[in-house]
């Protein structure tokens, strides 16, 4: 049996939701074909299954969220949220709060789990001292392993924030880049800034760095450290070779713990290199207070094509 529902936009201009010559209504049509979706004015009006109409809503519920707390809502906002619509319902086993997804609250918004992937990344942090987040790109490991680092630092359970990532080039040489040291790996670095630049304000970070509570470092500069009260996160860890791995890993000190992100198809080593994160795998399972969460397609949360080009290449491999 269809249902009808109507929800209203009150105080936000029409354009700002339905999107430029209605371009964001259009794309929900095109996800919902089954659903009569008119929009009036502020209101929009939805009939059909129930099960559709609730996955509407919470689309609806995210846009009405973006544009109260920064005024617009971006192409790439709408392709989320219709990824995640689609996701799967989070399982009891995956969901670390029931009532609640929000990793940590920022000045403008609220960091939210949005997958089973990301749950299960959030649960187990709070549980084990080193997390293992293995997924293809676009699942949102690095973004969910800075958010709960964040979270660990604001709830005053580390004194510092530590972010590595190995300076391994993708197919393309950087050596020969103008600029010293700190721009050449400027490049390796930049997605850690862009999602800490997120979570706090740029001068709060600037201030941050600058007292070292955050460092953000290629994973060779921690080399010789002991790293106490700190979140420390290795990004890209499967362009860590088994001895940085080992290096990385042993860091740890006193109230500290870790999160290792990685895509275990997306090595960019040397041939005759194995990739620590494999062996890590292989050989770290079995130990208590360390933990490994697989994500995969299903948590995707980039355009909705990146779930279809992991499926393509799988095949592909298969």
């Amino acid at each position: 049996m269809l249902k009808e529902k109507s929800i209203e936009f009150e105080g936000i201009e029409p354009v700002i939701v339905f999107g430029p010559h209605d371009s964001w209504l259009k794309k929900i049509r095109q996800e919902f074909p089954e659903v009569q979706l008119t929009a009036r004015g502020n209101t929009v009006s939805i009939k059909g299954e129930e099960s559709e109409l609730k996955m509407l809503e919470q689309v609806f519920s995210e846009m009405r969220f973006l544009a109260d707390q920064h005024g617009e809502i971006q192409e790439n906002d709408i392709n989320t949220l219709l990824s995640v619509a689609f996701s799967p319902a989070p399982s009891p086993e995956t969901t670390p709060s029931a009532d609640n997804d929000t990793i940590v609250t920022t000045k403008d918004y609220a960091v939210r789990a949005k997958t089973n992937g990301q749950r299960k990344m959030v649960t187990e942090a709070k549980q084990n001292d080193i997390v293992f987040a293995i997924g293809p790109a676009g699942t949102g490991k690095t973004y969910t392993a800075v958010a709960i680092a964040v979270a660990a630092w604001k709830a005053k359970k580390v004194k510092r924030i530590v972010l590595a990532r190995p300076a391994v080039e993708a197919g393309e040489s950087l050596g020969f880049l103008p600029g010293d040291l700190a721009q050449k790996i400027d490049p390796y670095l930049r997605p850690l800034y862009d999602a800490l630049q997120d979570m706090l304000t740029a001068e709060k970070l600037r201030a941050l760095t600058e007292q070292r509570i955050i460092e953000i470092v290629p994973l060779a500069y921690m080399r010789g450290r002991t790293l106490n009260n700190s979140f420390i996160i290795l990004d890209e860890a499967q362009n860590a070779s088994n001895k940085q791995m080992k290096m990385c890993l042993t860091r740890l000190g006193l109230n500290s713990r870790a999160i290792i992100t990685g895509d275990v198809t997306q090595i960019d080593l040397p041939r005759e290199i194995e990739s620590g994160l494999m062996n890590a795998r292989n050989i770290l399972q079995d130990i208590s207070g360390i933990s490994f969460v697989f994500l995969d397609k299903s948590d995707v949360v980039r355009h909705r094509l990146v779930r279809d080009i992991i499926s393509a290449y799988e095949q592909e491999e298969e």
